[in-house]
Parts: structure tokens; sequence; C-alpha cells
């Protein structure tokens, strides 16, 4: 019985309170904080009201200030932080969880808001400080980069002696309604995949252009989709723990009309990340988008469809090649009627309650800073299916990635 505290009311929040709510043999208290707390109040009255669980609070805190941060922290006094804000944040909370001696949990890596660059480095240089203080600091514990880690981390303990390549494949068959919307926030959906793609093999990264690489990928229960190659953050983690790896690759999904708006944003510059002057103030124009585009955590009531994400892998077992898929496909509408969130955020929060539970009951442990498929993946697929996400393995069938 522990008290955890959430920061980060969007999507993603909504979806993680709902599912610590469900479970209050863990989560005895539960605290949901962000800047703006009426979004707080407006997730904290629904869940009470569909979970039945009272010991539910909110609070007002400013993610990139440490010192209101610590203040929070030692008010609450919570067993570990699952923090579902923005990436830019990471490292202000790491510091609060240091200075006040919580355990940490986030769901992507940290980039600088001024710049489109996400790396682990600036979380992994983390790892002496929290290895001092006892405390363990769990990243990328969402679906991609999280579940497909553990993923890998499954295949990897039962299903091969060596892994030799991989790709994860993420599709979102889903159909919102809107011209042009995002799953998740505006500004850091456009950032990471409007950069140059990437991809590991024989050793070393391969730059492509954006978007200048794709397959056509058959999904279950979804069909054929074009899928193109990007660059994702937990291929960085994944190839420096698992070094047999001769190739790492990562696919995405995109309608056309989405890729046409896409460029249309960035060709009129309302990508940029660098201040412009408007009326003599300073504007950040992706900033200014993500204030007029929908709101992502609004999109959940008219969504129909579904995802379907996993690792498509080939390597050796007792000395013979052998191919193994392992998925999850999600339903918008299943995920709306349970949390009122869409099945992206509900792909990501369901995880990040989940590494949570790991943490809090032992079944994860450790001093430091360590990326989720360095734990037991067993424990944590156990449980996924249970919790909502029920994942689907073949063996030896065509991956249609080599």
């Amino acid at each position: 019985m522990s008290k955890v505290l959430i920061i980060g009311a969007g999507g993603v929040g909504r979806v993680v309170t709902y599912k610590c709510a469900q479970h209050p043999e863990v989560f005895s208290e539960i605290v949901l904080a962000s800047r703006t707390q009426s979004k707080c109040d407006d997730i904290v009255a629904d869940v009470k009201r569909d979970t039945g669980h009272s010991k539910i609070q909110t609070a007002r805190v400013d993610a990139d200030n440490v010192p209101e941060l610590v203040q929070l922290i030692r008010k609450i006094q919570p067993k570990i932080v699952i923090h579902v804000a923005l990436p830019y944040q990471d490292l202000t909370i790491m510091d609060a969880c240091l200075e006040t001696g919580v355990h940490y949990l986030d769901t992507a890596n940290y980039e600088p808001k001024d710049e489109a660059k996400f790396e682990y480095s600036w979380q992994w240089a983390y790892q002496d400080r929290f290895k001092e203080k006892g405390l363990l600091a769990v990243l990328g514990c969402g679906f991609d980069p999280g579940v497909t880690s553990i993923f890998t981390a499954r295949a990897a303990k039962h299903h091969f002696d060596e892994i030799h390549y991989l790709d994860i494949v993420d599709c979102n068959a889903g159909d919102h309604g809107k011209a042009f919307a995002t799953n998740f926030n505006p500004e850091i959906n456009i950032r990471e995949i409007t950069q140059k793609g990437r991809y590991y093999e024989n050793g070393k990264w391969v730059e492509t252009e954006p978007h200048e690489i794709s397959k056509m990928l058959t999904y279950p229960g979804i069909g054929p989709k074009n899928s193109y190659l990007i660059y994702h953050e937990e291929l960085e983690s994944l190839v420096k723990n698992f070094p047999t790896l001769k190739r790492a690759r990562f696919w995405m999904t995109f309608g056309e009309e989405y890729l046409t708006h896409l460029r249309v944003i960035q060709n009129i510059g309302m990508a940029r990340i660098d201040p412009v002057k408007y009326k003599g103030v300073d504007i950040i124009p992706l900033e200014f988008l993500k204030a007029v585009l929908p709101d992502p955590g609004e999109l959940g009531e008219n969504y129909t469809g579904q995802t379907s994400i996993g690792c498509r892998i080939r390597g050796v077992k007792d000395g013979r090649e052998r191919t193994y898929y392992i998925w999850n496909n999600c339903s918008h509408e299943a995920a709306f009627k349970e949390t009122g969130a869409q099945g992206v955020s509900y792909t990501t929060g369901v995880p990040a309650m989940l590494g949570a539970m790991m943490v809090l009951t032992g079944k994860w442990a450790g001093q430091g800073v360590f990326n989720v498929e360095e734990f037991n993946p067993d424990p944590f697929l156990d449980q996924l299916g249970p919790m909502g996400l029920p994942w689907e393995e073949k063996f030896d069938v065509g991956l249609e990635v080599d």
C-alpha cells in the first residue's frame, strides 16, 4: 500500500490515474498534479465516480521548477513519482526526486526545449546519483518506448540465444474525424516525426531523410498500411542492452493526408522551435500551432478503429534461425469507454501504471537508472493483458521487413 504522485494531466495522466485507482491494494493514495490544477480536478472527479477510490487529491506544480517540485513531494511524501508531463521536464523532476529520496518513472526520454533532439545520455548521466541515494529511476515505461522494449527482453530471455534483427512496428489505424490532429502533445509529436530518420546496422547509425524509406506492412486485424522508417528513442537503449543486434529499426504508419499537412506545416515555418517576433512579442511557431490544433486528450469520444504495435524479430535459437512476432492491438473505443481517453493515451498510460506497480511490489528493483528492458519481463507481461493490453505472439512467420 503506497502513495503515488502523478505529474501531468493530459490524456496519459488521465489513464494513469484511472488505472492506479483500479488497484487501491497497491496505490492506496493518489495525487495528480500539473501546472493547471483545474484539469486535475476534472480528471479526479471522473475517476472517483467510476472507480470509487476516495483517496485521490490534486495539486498545482510547475514541473520546470525544482524548488516547487521539491516542496510538493515533501508535502505529499509519495513512494514514487510517475512523470507523464513533457519530456523537457525529465531532468527537473529527476533532480527533485533525488533531493527528496523518491523513486522516479517516466514514459519518454529527455529532450531540450530549444533543440529537436532526444537521447538518453542526459538521463543515463544520473546513474551514480540515483545509485548513491539508493533510488530507482525507470526510463521509458510507456508502450514505445516501454512495452516494445519489454517484448524484446521476453524474446531474448525465452526464445532466442541471439537476436540479430529487430523491427518495431507501430500502426494507428484509428479515425478521429479531424482534418489534422496529433495523438499526443502536438509540439512533441511534430518535433519527433519531422526529424531525420535513423537506424542501427552493423555497429553504426545510418541517417535518412524524413520519411525517405517506407514499406507496406500488414498489421493483424487491420491489413496493409504504408509504414515509414523513423528514429525512435528505444533503439538507443536496445542496441546497448542487446549487443548481438546487427540491425534495429522503427516503423510508423502515416496517412497521405497527414503527411501532406505535415509538409505544409514545415514549408510555412510553423514547425519552427526558434522564436519569431510578432507585434513586438517573441513567439515559438510550434507552440502557437499546438494552441490551435485539437487537444489530443479530447479526441477519444469520436475515435474509432485500433492501434497495433509490436516487435518483429529474427535471430538464432539452438543454432537454427527463427522469427518471432509479438504485438498488442488496442481499440480506441474500448479505451475511451473505460477511461475517457483514446487508444494512444491508453497504451502509454497502462504500462506507466504497471511499471510503477512493479517497483512498489518489489518485482522490479535496483539502485540507479534503468531502461525497462533491463528488468525481468515476465511479471510485467503476466499482468499487461489483465490490465487492459492483451498481447499475442507468433513464431517462424514471415516478417515483411527482411
